[in-house]
C-alpha cells in the first residue's frame, strides 16, 4: 500500500528537481519574447512568420487531442475488468499523489519499443504504456517495476507536466536545441522522485531501459550507476544535452544516491 502523506504540499514540492522551475521560467521567457516579437512584426505589417507563431496554441491543442484519440481507439484501457491489478496501481498512485481524478491508463502496441508517457487533453489526463514494457509486470511477474513505471507517469501528471498551458508555454523554447530538452530532463528526475517514493523497490527495474525485457534481470544496476563517474567527456555531455531524458548512467546514479538530485547538465 502507498504511503499516504501526499496531502502535505511542502513534502510534495520536495520531489521536484531543484532546477526544474528555473528552467521552466527560462523556457517560458523565451517563448514569451518570441510571441511579443511576432505581435510586433504583425503590427508592422508582416504576416507569414507572426501568423505561424500565433497559430501555435491551435497546433498544440490539435496535437494533444489527436494523441489522446489515438490511445483511446487503438489501445486497451485499464479498468477493473481489463488488467485489474495494474489498474489498481494507477488508482493507488492517483490517491497517493492526491490527484482529484484517476487518470485514464492505456496499453498500446509497442512493436519492440520500451516506452511510456503521460499527457492530457482538455480536463482529462492519461498515461500510456507500451505493451513491451507492460509485459515486464504482467507477463514476467515483475510487479514492482510496473508499479514504479506507473508511479513515474502519474508523477508527471501530479507535477503538472501534462498541462496544456505548460506545454503551450514551452512550445517555442522546445525548438531551441538543448533548452527544451534540459527542462524535460529535470522533469524526468521529478517524476522519478515521485515513483521512488511510491515504490522504491521498483527503481532497479529501470534496467529494462538498457537491456530490454528479457535480459534486464541479469544486469547489475549498481555497476551502470557507478559509470556515471567514469564515463564522461564532451560527447557524453552532448548526448545528454540533446536528449529529453537523462542518460541512463546519470539517471541510475540519481536513483541509487538519494542524497543529491540528478545531474541535468
Amino acid at each position: 500500500m502507498p504511503i499516504m502523506y501526499w496531502g502535505n504540499r511542502r513534502r510534495r514540492r520536495a520531489f521536484r528537481h531543484p532546477q526544474e522551475n528555473v528552467l521552466l521560467l527560462v523556457c517560458l521567457g523565451v517563448s514569451a519574447l518570441a510571441v511579443l516579437g511576432a505581435v510586433n512584426r504583425a503590427l508592422q505589417g508582416e504576416t507569414t512568420e507572426p501568423l505561424l507563431l500565433l497559430g501555435i496554441p491551435g497546433l498544440v491543442f490539435f496535437a494533444r487531442g489527436q494523441l489522446y484519440a489515438r490511445q483511446r481507439v487503438n489501445g486497451v484501457r485499464l479498468s477493473e475488468r481489463q488488467f485489474p491489478e495494474a489498474y489498481r496501481m494507477v488508482v493507488d498512485a492517483a490517491r497517493a499523489f492526491d490527484l482529484p481524478e484517476v487518470p485514464d491508463a492505456y496499453i498500446v502496441l509497442g512493436n519492440g519499443q520500451i516506452n511510456a508517457f503521460a499527457s492530457g487533453h482538455g480536463f482529462r489526463r492519461y498515461v500510456a504504456i507500451n505493451s513491451d514494457l507492460f509485459e515486464v509486470g504482467d507477463k514476467e511477474g515483475d510487479l514492482d517495476t510496473l508499479r514504479f513505471v506507473i508511479g513515474h507517469e502519474v508523477g508527471h501528471i501530479a507535477a503538472g507536466h501534462s498541462s496544456f498551458w505548460r506545454q503551450l508555454g514551452i512550445s517555442i523554447a522546445n525548438l531551441i536545441p538543448g533548452l527544451g530538452t534540459s527542462l524535460s530532463r529535470a522533469q524526468e528526475y521529478t517524476a522519478d522522485n515521485h515513483a521512488y517514493a511510491f515504490c522504491p523497490e521498483g527503481a532497479t527495474g529501470l534496467r529494462v531501459l538498457v537491456a530490454g525485457k528479457y535480459l534486464y534481470r541479469s544486469v547489475d544496476f549498481d555497476e551502470i550507476a557507478a559509470r556515471a563517474r567514469t564515463d564522461q567527456g564532451f560527447f557524453v555531455l552532448l548526448v545528454n544535452l540533446l536528449s529529453s531524458h537523462p542518460v541512463n548512467t546519470w539517471r541510475f546514479e540519481a536513483l541509487r544516491d538519494r542524497s543529491r538530485p540528478g545531474r541535468v547538465l
